[in-house]
């Protein structure tokens, strides 16, 4: 991780790969992410973790399926949003957001139960940040 500040609009212009994220920084045991998302990801949950979500640029909405059934939350720029462990959620963005995410390093992208991830999506734990 870098010893300097990190400039997120930089860092965000690095790389144009959308749902997968980048690692900026490091805080205890938790990865600070970013990544660019555009159209839908999939249905998936953290069953150990909760998923806070913080939107950059755009807007980014996130279905959940709650014991009193499915709802969507719809996140402007600016806006914070934490999923609680074990939540069913989608995220989506159909015309393009960016994203920064606070998560147990290690956490999959897709969670600990998922529908089939599809060829465009990037399951892996984060990127290191390159060139920021």
């Amino acid at each position: 991780m870098s010893s300097e500040p990190i400039l997120l609009s930089k860092a965000l212009a690095s790389f144009d790969a959308l749902w997968s994220p980048r690692i900026v920084t490091r805080v205890n045991d938790y990865d600070v992410r970013i990544a660019k998302v555009e159209g839908e990801h999939i249905w998936h949950a953290h069953d150990d973790t909760d998923e806070f979500f913080l939107v950059l640029d755009g807007e980014l909405h996130i279905s959940l399926r709650e014991p009193d059934g499915e709802r969507t939350v719809l996140l402007p720029q600016g806006a914070v949003f934490t999923v609680p462990r074990g939540t069913e959620h989608k995220p989506h963005a159909p015309s393009g957001a960016a994203i920064l995410m606070f998560e147990p390093t290690g956490t999959p992208t897709v969670g600990d139960r998922h529908d089939e991830v599809p060829d465009h999506v990037d399951s892996t734990i984060g990127h290191a940040l390159d060139n920021a």
